[in-house]
């Protein structure tokens, strides 16, 4: 039985890390089978995906003894994602954030080697001002040494002033789908990428199609074997269907390993 939960490794073999996961960790009964038998969700979760996004610091704050516990309950492979607390992004908008913020990296601290990625998710309504978006990632940057992802919502924060700022910070721009406010075609910052698959045409309920996911692992292939990290998280959490999509790619990455191994040289 333990083959038959095989962690899932093959697409980051020989190649940049690929982190594979769901906002949450949630198993449904249907997906059960999926799942070694025993312990936590998180701890059954953890034994098939390399990674997870945890969305709940967003709305109420954890205390440093739950992310510890978290951490104590993965793999040392085992990376979490976390989202920034609202109060950041959508009430402070950025700015006189000193408190909140060094409240919340005390608490996520306890995760400690395991955190893996801090999420920045701005609201749509918030326009891209220079001056406080330098100040912000500046204090991210003092906090946290680990990757910092930035998903923008409003058009111009994929302007030229915008991404060369992203790029001065070290910032990476998430890869939305569907995108929000994106003018047009995604413009990388960094050299590791970020997906966040909200679930597409109905966001957050969408399942993707078979032909989507066939397209998505050879691009995130493409990826890895440059040498570029990956982190592919999905979000399409409302109906269940990020569960089933994540276990897809991981199905996926591993016929396009043993492809890749069977191929004459």
């Amino acid at each position: 039985m333990a083959t038959e939960h095989a962690r899932h490794a093959d697409l980051a073999a020989a190649n940049a890390p690929c982190l594979v996961g769901c906002a949450g960790w949630s198993i449904a009964s249907q997906a059960g089978g999926s799942f070694p038998a025993g312990g936590t969700h998180l701890e059954r979760y953890a034994q098939v995906f390399d990674a997870v996004e945890i969305n709940s610091s967003f709305y109420r704050p954890h205390r440093p003894q739950t992310y510890a516990r978290w951490a104590a309950s993965v793999p040392a492979h085992f990376r979490f994602s976390v989202k920034l607390p609202r109060a950041i992004t959508h009430d402070r908008h950025l700015s006189e954030i000193d408190a909140p913020l060094a409240l919340f990296a005390a608490e996520v601290a306890a995760l400690g080697e395991r955190l893996g990625c801090i999420l920045a998710q701005l609201p749509p309504g918030l326009a891209f001002d220079a001056a406080v978006a330098d100040a912000f990632f500046t204090r991210l940057h003092a906090y946290f040494g680990c990757t910092i992802a930035c998903e923008a919502r409003n058009p111009t924060w994929f302007d030229t002033a915008a991404t060369d700022l992203l790029r001065r910070q070290r910032i990476t721009r998430v890869i939305a789908d569907p995108p929000t406010g994106q003018p047009g075609p995604h413009v990388p910052t960094t050299p590791g990428a970020y997906l966040r698959m909200h679930g597409s045409p109905q966001r957050y309920y969408s399942s993707y199609s078979e032909d989507y996911l066939d397209q998505l692992i050879v691009d995130m292939k493409t990826y890895t074997q440059a040498g570029r990290s990956i982190w592919c998280i999905f979000d399409n959490t409302a109906s269940g269907a990020a569960l089933a999509n994540a276990l897809s790619i991981v199905a996926r990455s591993r016929i396009v390993d043993r492809e890749a191994k069977l191929s004459p040289a």
